[in-house]
């Protein structure tokens, strides 16, 4: 198997916070599970405000790659390819 694709992450700004103010990331990972793995050792603050002690992402989050949410994917195992965008977003609710 070959090095894993380059692939950008895009952070939403209430979480900027946790990357020095980085809009986006560029990351080496052929999964979204791997990208989050990488996001672990290398921006651990960011991490632990994406997921939770388990390693689950936080509910209150929904990931996409491209414009695709993994949910209706294959969840953290989406595989991911060179220029895909893994985009965080915050849930929006109201009432």
């Amino acid at each position: 198997m070959g090095p894993a694709p380059t692939i950008t992450l895009h952070v939403p700004g209430p979480l900027r916070v946790y990357c020095a103010g980085a809009e986006q990331l560029s990351i080496a990972a052929d999964t979204v599970r791997a990208a989050l793995e990488n996001l672990e050792r290398s921006q651990s603050a960011l991490y632990r405000n994406v997921c939770d002690e388990t390693g689950t992402v936080r509910r209150h989050l929904n990931v996409f790659v491209n414009s695709d949410n993994v949910r209706d994917l294959d969840g953290v195992d989406t595989t991911l390819a060179a220029g895909d965008v893994v985009t965080i977003l915050p849930a929006v609710s109201g009432g």
